[in-house]
């Protein structure tokens, strides 16, 4: 090969090499802190499935790292690898340092926290009734209203809060623990937001229990994060489950009127 041909070559294989790195720059990988678990990452504003994207993570990759309400700072990530003997299906990411008020980690360049969510008051009869005539729509005839948590955010955007309405009463004090579920118990995350100029109440993720069910190993649904993940400029949804023996984690999107879940890990018997 003559001088020319090599330097083509060269040229041609290191275009090859920028093409390669610029494309796994582009997926934006996103992790559990607490559990580590690898949901999978974005990519162009695009979710991609963590068995996808598993092979283009490195290891030492840098994160930031988010809870409810803010940035707690940075971290590296390991390549994502199965949880061997546990949940052999779930991948995990090992986290280093590690904050313990810690939710998501992302790697992406963007802000993903662009509109802080907004801690209310669970007490306000506004909320206390829409909670009320949503679960009486769901079966429950007399409910026992019991508001976890009241978060207020700008999901898209537009200047318009929505809200996002954390309820769980499975008669307990800890509200989690049984295999069982009492008569009239639930667990909600439900969205309250205008819609066409009219408010409207939409489920994200729950379980109702009109009557009472043995071995029905009921879930506590909790928001635990507002972020933005794809960089689009609109705040997923992190809604937290968890039972007596695992839990799970789901990433929800809202597109025009419909909540879709667009990633989500889990790990229990």
């Amino acid at each position: 090969m003559n001088k020319i041909g090599s330097l083509k070559l060269i040229v041609r294989l290191f275009a090859v090499w920028i093409f390669s790195t610029a494309s796994a720059a582009e997926l934006h990988p996103i992790v559990e802190v607490e559990s580590g678990y690898f949901f999978g990452a974005s990519k162009e504003g695009k979710w991609i499935k963590s068995e996808q994207a598993k092979s283009s993570i490195a290891d030492d990759v840098k994160y930031r790292l988010y809870g409810l309400t803010s940035q707690l700072g940075e971290a590296k990530g390991s390549r994502p690898a199965a949880i061997e003997d546990v949940c052999p299906d779930t991948l995990s990411v090992t986290l280093s340092p590690k904050s313990e008020k810690g939710v998501i980690a992302l790697a992406a360049p963007w802000n993903a926290l662009p509109r802080k969510p907004r801690v209310a008051d669970t007490t306000q009869q506004v909320y206390v009734d829409s909670v009320r005539d949503f679960l009486q729509s769901r079966g429950i005839k007399d409910p026992k209203v019991k508001i976890k948590s009241i978060i207020r955010v700008d999901l898209d955007g537009d200047g318009e809060d929505e809200v996002l309405i954390s309820a769980t009463n499975y008669f307990s004090e800890d509200e989690s623990g049984s295999a069982n579920a009492a008569n009239g118990s639930y667990s909600a995350v439900i969205l309250r937001r205008v819609v066409g100029g009219k408010v409207r109440i939409q489920l994200i993720a729950g379980e109702f229990y009109p009557k009472a069910k043995h071995f029905a190993a009921p879930n506590e649904f909790v928001v635990s994060a507002v972020l933005d993940l794809n960089g689009d400029g609109k705040l997923e949804i992190v809604v937290h489950s968890a039972y007596y023996e695992g839990g799970a984690t789901m990433i929800y999107e809202c597109k025009g009127d419909k909540i879709i879940e667009v990633l989500s890990v889990a790990c229990g018997v």
